[in-house]
């Protein structure tokens, strides 16, 4: 069945229904799910080709990675991507992945655009200070940040709330008996490291603790880096009694290297981490305590959604969403020994 014929049978106008199954916003809503249901129903395809001339676009979101990073080895990214890409496929878009040597570079970004490979693209691993965004902004160029910058009012990105998760890190903490807390970071180039490390110092002033500088232990983005940050604040004379890690990676690390030194998690030392830690990690079972945010996958679902908004409705933005974190207990931190 072509289009012509399924807006007969549905007493819409071809126009009608070619915009219902585009995703256009003057759709109203009841319309749009009966187009798509009766599609569905027969079996009715869009032709590829013909859609990308009509609507002068390519029908692909970008997004650039940069090995240095270790995000292919980020279970959360991959299952962020997934996701991502996942709800761009509803839409009738596809997912670039795109490689960089330095994630730093504006070439590819420009190759990209102008060579007419992707209609948008998602920024990873947001710097304090990026050149990427202010590039894509002064070239006009469609994006959604993935994370925010030192000032973020005038373009669209999705963002977890760094700061209130690091704070609800140490208050669990210190509510706990803990004064000797570590902190072990991102580099802190990357704006959410920053953020994390600002809150895990707010919450020891709201709790009336002091901060050793030698309970500083970074950069850790990676399980090597993160065990031996473990080793490195457990050798200290005054060694600390909980540990903060502001990602998951290094976090697999940090508690990799205390149960190597023989330490039992939750007594001899407690730990929190930020983000999800993946289920093959031979951590025998380990149950972390985390700051958690939304499954990476529903991260990837509303960042679709969000940066079609930015393709489809560029005069309603920025578009700008912030979510909450949680702190889920496990069974790596309790009451100091």
């Amino acid at each position: 069945m072509n289009i012509k014929a399924l807006a007969k049978e549905l007493g819409l106008s071809t126009s009608t229904v070619s915009r219902a199954l585009n995703g256009y916003q003057d759709v109203n809503e009841a319309t749009r799910k009966r187009v798509e249901e009766a599609a569905r129903t027969v079996g009715y395809k869009a032709n590829a080709g013909a859609r990308r001339l009509v609507r002068g676009s390519t029908e692909a979101i970008g997004i650039v990675y940069s090995a240095a990073v270790e995000n292919l080895g980020n279970p959360q990214f991959l299952d962020m991507a997934g996701g991502l890409s996942e709800r761009l496929h509803t839409q009738h878009f596809d997912l670039m992945l795109a490689v960089a040597s330095d994630e730093q570079d504006l070439d590819i970004y420009d190759r990209l655009f102008r060579g007419g490979r992707v209609d948008a693209v998602v920024v990873p691993n947001t710097r304090v200070e990026d050149a990427r965004v202010n590039f894509l902004i002064e070239r006009g160029y469609p994006f959604l940040a993935y994370g925010r910058t030192g000032d973020c009012s005038n373009y669209s990105w999705f963002d977890f709330d760094n700061e209130a998760g690091s704070r609800l890190a140490v208050r669990h903490l210190a509510a706990l008996g803990h004064q000797r807390i570590a902190y072990v970071h991102s580099p802190l180039a990357l704006n959410f490291a920053v953020q994390r490390h600002h809150g895990f110092l707010l919450g020891l002033q709201e709790a009336g603790l002091s901060f050793d500088s030698a309970w500083l232990a970074g950069p850790a983005v990676d399980r090597r880096s993160g065990h031996q940050a473990a080793h490195s604040l457990m050798g200290l004379p005054n060694a600390p009694t909980a540990i903060v890690v502001d990602n998951n990676l290094g976090g697999i690390g940090v508690l990799r290297g205390l149960l190597d030194r023989g330490l039992v998690l939750g007594k001899d030392v407690s730990v929190v981490v930020h983000g999800v830690i993946p289920s093959d990690t031979l951590l025998a079972g380990v149950d972390v305590t985390t700051v958690t945010q939304p499954t990476a996958e529903t991260t990837g679902e509303t960042m679709a959604d969000m940066v079609l908004q930015v393709l489809r409705a560029p005069e309603q933005g920025p578009f700008q969403l912030l979510r909450q974190p949680a702190l889920v207990l496990g069974q790596t931190s309790g009451s100091p020994a």
